[in-house]
C-alpha cells in the first residue's frame, strides 16, 4: 500500500500530499511527529528498525516516529503508530514542536515539520516484527554515551531530536 505525507509550509498550513518515498527523495517539508516513553526509572525507550525499513535498518532510534495522514491530529497519529509498531497504549502530553532536515542517505533527507510527545511505559510489548527488530531502556547518561561512541548506530534524525529534547528539558 502506497503511503503519503502531508507537505507543509514552515507555519504547518498543508501545501499536500505526496507519496512517502519520493518526498524523501526530494527533501519537501512535511509533517512528522516523535514520541519518548519513559519508564518508572526515567530510562528511555529505545526501538531497533528493522532490517526490511527502506532506510536506517538495524539503527536505534526513539520509541516510534512516523507521519500523521491527512485526516489525522498528530497525537492521534502517535497513538495509533504505538500500537501498530509496538503493540501498546500509552498516554501522550505534546511537548513541543520544530523544524529540522536530515541526510538518511541512500539520497534521502528526513525534512519534517516535527510535534514531539513523551509519555510513561512499563509494561509488555507486542512487537511488529517488521517495523521493530527489538526494544530497550536505557538512561540519558547511557545514551550520551553510546551516541558518542558510536553514532552510526543511531539514526540521524533521533541524535537532532535528542539534542532538541535536551534544550526543552
Amino acid at each position: 500500500m502506497e503511503e503519503f505525507v502531508v507537505l507543509v509550509n514552515p507555519q504547518d498550513e498543508v501545501l499536500g500530499l505526496m507519496e512517502k518515498q519520493q518526498a524523501h527523495i526530494n527533501g519537501l517539508l512535511h509533517r512528522a511527529f516523535s514520541v519518548f516513553l519513559f519508564n518508572e526509572n526515567g530510562e528511555m525507550l529505545l526501538q531497533k528498525r528493522a532490517a526490511e525499513k527502506y532506510h536506517s535498518p538495524h539503527q536505534w532510534t526513539n520509541a516510534v516516529c512516523s507521519h500523521p495522514r491527512i485526516e489525522e491530529t498528530y497525537l492521534e497519529a502517535a497513538k495509533r503508530r504505538l500500537n501498530e509498531e509496538l503493540g501498546i497504549d500509552a498516554e501522550l502530553s505534546p511537548k513541543f514542536n520544530f523544524i529540522y532536515k536530515a541526510d538518511v542517505g541512500g539520497g534521502l533527507w528526513e525534512h519534517e515539520l516535527d510535534h514531539v510527545f513523551t509519555g510513561t511505559y512499563h509494561s509488555d510489548f507486542n512487537l511488529n516484527k517488521d517495523e521493530v527488530e527489538e526494544v530497550r531502556y536505557i538512561s540519558l547518561e547511557n545514551l550520551d554515551k553510546e551516541i558518542s561512541e558510536h553514532p552510526e548506530q543511531f539514526t540521524e534524525w533521533f541524535k537532532i531530536i535528542l539534542e532538541e529534547y535536551k534544550h526543552h528539558f
